[in-house]
C-alpha cells in the first residue's frame, strides 16, 4: 500500500507539470523588441484608409454650402457618420496615395498632415471663395486591435483621435485574471515600419509612457501569467486517465496483499 500511496501524487505532479510552456502559448516571442517606441507624436498623424468628417462652416452658410457633402439618409458606416435630425454626414476616404477629393477644390494630399495642419489648409483655401470660413476635421474610424488575456478581444473602433491604454483596455472589458499586467505588448507603424514597447500597467509612472496615448492601427497584447500557461497543460483527458490510473493501481494493491 505505500507503493501505491507514493505512485498516484508522483504520477500526478510529473503529469501536471511536464506540458505547460510559454513557448507554445505566447505570441510575438521572437520580435525584435529593441527596436522601441521613444517618442509621443502630439497629435495623430492622418494615413491612407483613414476616414475623415469635414464639416465647414461661416456667418454665411449659403457661401459655404458647396465645400460640404450632402446629408444622407442611409448607406453604411464606411461612407457615412451620424449627423443630426437622423440624417448622416458623408465622409472622406483617404485613398493608397493620401488623397481626398475635395468640393470645389479638387484632388488635395492629406497624408501625413496633422488636424491642425489640415484644417489650416483648408481654411486658407475656402477663404479664397467664403469670408472667414470655419473648419472642423474629425477621424471617424481610429482603430486599434486588442489582444491576448482581456475579457473582449478584438478589433475597436471609435469616433475619437485621442484614447489612452486604459480607455482602449477598458473598451475590451479588462484584463482577466491572468493577464500578465506588467509587460503587455504595444505594437506601432511608424514611418512605414513597426515599432514596439512594454508597459507596466502596475505602476503609475504608465501615464508618462510614450506609449499611453495610443495611435491609429496600434495593437495591445497582454500575455497570459504563469498560471495560465500552467492550466494550458490540462486537457479533458486528465481526469479520466487519472482516475484509470487509480483503479489500475488499487487493483494491484489488491493483488499484492491477497498474494
Amino acid at each position: 500500500m505505500k507503493i501505491c500511496n507514493l505512485f498516484i501524487p508522483v504520477l500526478a505532479l510529473i503529469m501536471l507539470t511536464s506540458c505547460g510552456s510559454k513557448k507554445n502559448l505566447v505570441y510575438f516571442q521572437d520580435e525584435p523588441i529593441g527596436d522601441v517606441i521613444s517618442a509621443q507624436p502630439k497629435q495623430l498623424v492622418y494615413k491612407p484608409d483613414d476616414i475623415l468628417t469635414i464639416n465647414v462652416s461661416a456667418l454665411d452658410p449659403e457661401t459655404v454650402k458647396p465645400f460640404n457633402l450632402t446629408l444622407v439618409s442611409g448607406g453604411n458606416l464606411a461612407d457615412i457618420t451620424s449627423a443630426q435630425g437622423g440624417l448622416q454626414q458623408q465622409t472622406y476616404l483617404i485613398d493608397y496615395d493620401g488623397n481626398i477629393e475635395f468640393p470645389v477644390l479638387g484632388t488635395l494630399k492629406v497624408a501625413g498632415l496633422t488636424r491642425t495642419e489640415l484644417t489650416d489648409m483648408l481654411t486658407q483655401k475656402i477663404a479664397e471663395y467664403a469670408k472667414d470660413p470655419i473648419v472642423n476635421v474629425r477621424l471617424a474610424n481610429f482603430t486599434f486591435t486588442i489582444l491576448g488575456e482581456v475579457q473582449n478581444p478584438g478589433t475597436f473602433t471609435v469616433q475619437d483621435e485621442r484614447i489612452t491604454v486604459i480607455e482602449a483596455l477598458g473598451l475590451a472589458s479588462d484584463l482577466t485574471i491572468y493577464g500578465e499586467r506588467k509587460n503587455v505588448l504595444l505594437i506601432r507603424e511608424v514611418d512605414g515600419k513597426k515599432k514596439f514597447a512594454k508597459i507596466d500597467l502596475t505602476s503609475i509612472n504608465t501615464v508618462n509612457s510614450p506609449v499611453y496615448y495610443l495611435q491609429q492601427n496600434d495593437v495591445i497584447y497582454v500575455e497570459p501569467n504563469n498560471a495560465r500557461v500552467r492550466a494550458s497543460s490540462f486537457n479533458q483527458n486528465n481526469a479520466v486517465l487519472i482516475s484509470a490510473i487509480g483503479t489500475l493501481t488499487t487493483i494491484l494493491a489488491v493483488f499484492l496483499v491477497n498474494n
